[in-house]
């Protein structure tokens, strides 16, 4: 049972116990006070501050007594920072302590948290001298236990039940939009085709793909073939736009017989620009042309087109460049043929995957882990592909996540190490190292790997298990978010929370032992004994570990009498 202090504002007693009438000696834990109450661990620290009194005509004039925190359990102890305090004849530069009056006193300290901690008490201990010779002044226990809810996660095993490592995806898509593009160039104020425009390097890959197409009705489809002609925006632009319509229809009669001859059948698209101003911007703003940022400037001062032809006319130290470097390449048609490629279909891929993996791309590889029920094959499938493309990362930080779920931590770190030998900066992985390196008990290294994981599937709930190992448990509740996860629970108990923590463990899709202990935790914060002992009993069902955790929790220190408490710990 944790034992409630206070610290009474008017005390009269003191034992008076040395030979030398000097007036030090046992003092009660009723001059003294700890906040909290009831120690508690925060981000593997147990802080406490304590506050105390000597009394009335206790504290001899020529005395010097330190005062030392000592967290003991069974089988070790931890240590505090002491505080020293002097009588009113003793030279030095502690706290004076009249011997009419006495005096109170705060010291502060923090212990660092191991699990044993849960089971300890807190004394203080004396050291004391009246003069040169030593009083005992025997030491006080001041408070009972430690609670430890918010270092639950620092244990392997609920760390591990607690966190979501972030997968690597693939980007296989079954059908990929594809466009071949080809350019008609046409002479000033002419819209005719010219042959040699024709037989172009980009005209024969176009007319080749058209053929491609036609032949591999499978693999390919066309979508449409896309005429887009213009004219360069200089000249009246009622010829401008007769010209760039006159240049679209004869583009597009000679693409329509090109389909004709090739027996492709699909739709034809058209349009036509008169001016082509946003081409002449762009090329104008690639070029290293004289005078390039003063003809940028009159395009944005002015919209209509007649103003700016002019206003570009009148830099006639550069207008001639215009004419001879950047209007030839704005008058043309362009052919654009807009196909998709069509992929393996689910049941192609596994065939294939049976038969010969390594006809497979990656990205279908990967793909093919989806497609796959069991764990093992998902195993098997990233086995192969590390072996087909070892220098790939995706698929040794897959396996990584199914070794981290199946609690081996060796394994998936060893396959985390190939991956970021393979990618560093990858996400994913860096998200997974972080969260190694809190199962370890590392934050630092957690928090510089977190620090790289930006755009991670699960980022959020790594930097949320991340505060609450840090002690940090509102930012913690604020990163989870929505989640209905063990470790969200966990921020929201340890942020005082605990109907949010009740729903949160309520809706947790597969709740195990670790979900049912913090229900009970829940009921033992809110006074709930039925939720308490209904809960406590699952947790036991489900891992009778637990017993003996939830007997030396002091979150339960209020049951240890209850039969009904006691009965499902046996």
């Amino acid at each position: 049972m944790i034992k409630k202090l206070y610290m009474p504002l008017l005390v009269a007693m003191v034992a008076v116990l040395t030979s030398c009438g000097s007036k030090l000696g046992e003092l009660s834990s009723d001059y003294f006070t700890t906040n909290p109450q009831v120690l508690e661990a925060v981000g593997g620290k147990v802080p406490v501050t304590i506050n105390g009194k000597f009394p009335e005509k206790y504290f001899s004039k020529k005395a010097v007594v330190t005062v030392t925190p000592v967290l003991k359990w069974d089988g070790g102890q931890a240590v505090g920072t002491p505080a020293t305090f002097q009588g009113e004849k003793v030279e030095g530069n502690n706290q004076t302590i009249a011997y009419k009056a006495g005096g109170s006193y705060t010291m502060k300290t923090t212990f660092d948290y191991v699990p044993e901690m849960a089971k300890s008490e807190l004394y203080l201990q004396f050291t004391a001298k009246v003069g040169k010779k030593e009083v005992e002044i025997p030491a006080v226990k001041i408070a009972d236990g430690v609670l430890s809810t918010g270092e639950i996660l620092t244990n392997a095993k609920y760390t591990v039940a607690a966190s979501t490592p972030s997968q690597s995806t693939d980007k296989f898509q079954r059908i990929i939009k594809q466009a071949k593009e080809a350019n008609i160039m046409f002479l000033i104020q002419q819209a005719n085709v010219r042959a040699n425009q024709l037989k172009t390097d980009e005209m024969n890959a176009l007319n080749e793909q058209m053929g491609n197409i036609v032949a591999d009705t499978k693999s390919l489809a066309l979508t449409n073939v896309e005429v887009t002609a213009y004219a360069s925006p200089d000249g009246e632009l009622g010829l401008n736009e007769t010209l760039a319509g006159n240049r679209e229809s004869n583009a597009t009669k000679y693409i329509k017989r090109q389909m004709k001859k090739q027996k492709m059948e699909g739709n034809v698209d058209t349009k036509y620009t008169a001016e082509d101003w946003d081409g002449f911007k762009t090329l104008v703003e690639k070029s290293n042309i004289q005078d390039k940022e003063v003809i940028l400037r009159v395009l944005s001062m002015y919209n209509d087109p007649e103003k700016r032809e002019a206003e570009i006319k009148n830099l006639s130290s550069v207008y001639a460049t215009l004419a001879d470097e950047i209007l030839p390449q704005l008058r043309r048609a362009r052919l654009t043929l807009n196909y998709e490629v069509i992929g393996r279909s689910d049941d192609e891929i596994l065939n294939t995957y049976s038969t010969s993996p390594k006809d497979l791309s990656v990205e279908e590889m990967l793909y093919a882990a989806t497609l796959v029920k069991s764990e093992a094959d998902k195993k098997a499938v990233y086995e192969k592909t590390t072996s087909i493309y070892p220098n790939d990362y995706r698929a040794f930080n897959n396996l990584a996540d199914i070794a981290y779920k199946n609690g081996d931590i060796a394994k998936a770190t060893s396959y985390l190490q190939k991956a970021a030998n393979l990618n560093a900066a990858a996400a994913e992985v860096n998200n997974n190292l972080g969260l190694i390196a809190l199962i370890n008990g590392d934050k630092a290294k957690a928090e510089s790997y977190l620090s790289k994981s930006t755009g991670a599937s699960k980022l959020n709930e790594a930097m949320g298990n991340l505060y609450v190992a840090q002690g940090q448990y509102d930012r913690a509740v604020s990163s989870f978010a929505d989640a209905k996860t063990n470790s969200a629970a966990v921020a929201q108990i340890m942020a005082k929370d605990y109907n949010k923590a009740k729903n949160t463990l309520n809706a947790i899709a597969n709740p195990d032992a670790y979900t049912s202990y913090l229900k009970a935790i829940v009921g033992a914060r809110t006074n709930n004994a039925s939720m308490v002992i209904s809960n406590l009993a699952d947790a036991v069902k489900k891992d009778n570990t637990m017993a003996q955790k939830a007997l030396k929790d002091v979150e339960f220190s209020k049951y240890v009498t209850s039969s009904d408490f006691l009965n499902i710990l046996k």
